[in-house]
C-alpha cells in the first residue's frame, strides 16, 4: 500500500455546470458554482492543489453499469426530446426525476470521472485526501438512472479502487436519501462496507435503508443502515452517527474511507425533512476526517451529492467540506465576506443570504449509553426523541455489530 502523501487535492472543473437537467429542476449546478465561489473568496483554494477531472471512459462506466444504459444514455438527446418527461422512461431516462438534456453522456462521464480522478490521486499516492463536490450520485443503478443521477461516481471508483491495491474499502454516506444505488452494487461484496445515514425509508424515498438490510453471506455485517426519523437534528443526529458509524467502520479495518457528503440533511431543504444546520454538518465532515485518520492512515475521498438549499445552505456547507478535506477548517462563527453577498444578491436579490457560516447550531451531542441509558444533561425535553433515536440505534447495532465481532449492547463497542 502506497504512503499516502499529505497534500491533499480539489478535483474541479467548470465542466462539471454541465449537469444540469433543466433550468427548474431541483438539482441546479449554481450550487456548485456559488460554493467555489465562496471558497475561492474565503482564500481557501490559495495555493491548492486543483485537478481537473478526466471524463470516465466507457470502460470505467461498465465496470458499474451495463452496456445497454450507457448507449442509452449516449441516445437519449437524439431518441427523446430535450427535457423529455415520459410516462414510461426507458432505463430511467426521460423521467420526471431524470429529463433528457443536452450532451447527458458527456456531462455525466465528468461527474463520474471526477470521483474517479481523485480516487487515482489517493491510490498512487499523489494525495491523502481528495474531494470533489460535483459527484455523489448515489442512486444510479446498473441500468437505471434514478434520483437525478446518471452514473454512479463513487460505485465506479469504489470497483476501480479494488482492482488497483484496495481490498477493504468503507463508504460513508449521510445524504437524507438513502444510498441505495451504492449499497445495490455492492451488497454480495464482503470487501466493501457500505453506511448510510439517512431520513427514514417509511417517509422518504427511495424507500429502502431500513435497519434490517444489514448484507448476507460473507458480506453479513457490511451493510449499515442508520434511518432517523423526520425533524432529527444536530444533536440527536450526531448521537446516532457516533453510536454506530466509527464503531463499525473501525471493526472492518477499511484501507480507505469513501464520504458521500449530500446536505439535503439540513432543515431548510425543500427535498427532505431532517432538521440539520450547516454547524451539524460541519460536524459530521469533521467526524469522518477523523475516523479517516485513525483507521485509513488518512486516506480519504469525499464527494458531494444532493443539497437543494442552492444559495443559502450549500455553499456554506460544502465550502466546510472542502475546507476539511484541504486542512483549512473555517471556523463557523466566520462571517460571510462582504464580496461575495453581493455577487449573490446581484443574482438572487430576493434571498435572505446568512451573515456568517454557521446557522448557530448545537453540535454539543449526548453519547449513546447502551440500551435503556438515560440522556445526558441538556437533552431532558426530548426524551421521545432520544427514545426514538436510540431505537434506531439498537436496532442497527443488533442487526450488523455481532457479524462484525462487536457487541451491540456495550457502547464501548
Amino acid at each position: 500500500m502506497t504512503v499516502p502523501s499529505t497534500t491533499p487535492a480539489l478535483v474541479w472543473s467548470a465542466d462539471y455546470l454541465k449537469y444540469r437537467w433543466s433550468d427548474d429542476h431541483p438539482m441546479n449546478p449554481t450550487r456548485l458554482a456559488l460554493t467555489m465561489d465562496l471558497a475561492t473568496t474565503l482564500g481557501l483554494l490559495d495555493d491548492a492543489d486543483t485537478v481537473p477531472p478526466l471524463a470516465a471512459s466507457d470502460e470505467d462506466l461498465l465496470r458499474v453499469h451495463t452496456s445497454s444504459y450507457v448507449r442509452a444514455v449516449k441516445r437519449a438527446p437524439v431518441d427523446l426530446p430535450l427535457g423529455s418527461r415520459a410516462t414510461e422512461p426507458v432505463h430511467g431516462l426521460g423521467s420526471e426525476d431524470n429529463p433528457v438534456f443536452a450532451d447527458m453522456h458527456e456531462a455525466s462521464a465528468v461527474v463520474a470521472g471526477g470521483t474517479l480522478t481523485a480516487a487515482r490521486a489517493i491510490a498512487s499516492g499523489t494525495s491523502r485526501r481528495a474531494v470533489s463536490i460535483g459527484g455523489g450520485m448515489h442512486h444510479a443503478m446498473a441500468d437505471w438512472a434514478s434520483g437525478f443521477c446518471v452514473y454512479n461516481d463513487a460505485a465506479i471508483a469504489i470497483s476501480w479502487l479494488l482492482d488497483n491495491g484496495y481490498d477493504r474499502i468503507a463508504y460513508v454516506d449521510v445524504d437524507a436519501h438513502h444510498g441505495d444505488g451504492v449499497q445495490a452494487a455492492f451488497l454480495d461484496d464482503p470487501r466493501v462496507m457500505t453506511v448510510s445515514v439517512h431520513q427514514h425509508p417509511a417517509t422518504l424515498w427511495p424507500n429502502t435503508g431500513w435497519s434490517t438490510e444489514a448484507g448476507s453471506g460473507l458480506a453479513e455485517g457490511t451493510v449499515v443502515n442508520v434511518p432517523v426519523l423526520p425533524g432529527t437534528g444536530d444533536r440527536l443526529w450526531l448521537r446516532a452517527f457516533h453510536a454506530v458509524v466509527p464503531g463499525a467502520v473501525a471493526a472492518f479495518r477499511p484501507q480507505i474511507l469513501v464520504s458521500q457528503c449530500g446536505v439535503d440533511s439540513h432543515r431548510e431543504d425543500p427535498l427532505a425533512d431532517l432538521g440539520l444546520t450547516v454547524d451539524g454538518q460541519r460536524a459530521a465532515f469533521l467526524a469522518m476526517r477523523d475516523l479517516a485518520d485513525r483507521v485509513c492512515e488518512g486516506r480519504w475521498l469525499a464527494v458531494g451529492g444532493g443539497g437543494y438549499g442552492l444559495v443559502r445552505v450549500v455553499p456554506r456547507a460544502w465550502t466546510h467540506l472542502i475546507a476539511a478535506v484541504l486542512d483549512r477548517d473555517v471556523d463557523p462563527s466566520t462571517a460571510l465576506p462582504d464580496e461575495w453577498r453581493e455577487r449573490v444578491r446581484g443574482a438572487a436579490p430576493s434571498i435572505d443570504l446568512p451573515s456568517t457560516m454557521s446557522d448557530d447550531g448545537d453540535v454539543d451531542y449526548a453519547p449513546w449509553d447502551g440500551p435503556g441509558g438515560s440522556p445526558a444533561s441538556g437533552v431532558a425535553t426530548v426524551d421521545r426523541a432520544v427514545e426514538r433515536v436510540d431505537t434506531a440505534i439498537i436496532a442497527t447495532r443488533r442487526a450488523v455489530y455481532p457479524a462484525l465481532g462487536l457487541d451491540p449492547e456495550d457502547p464501548r463497542d
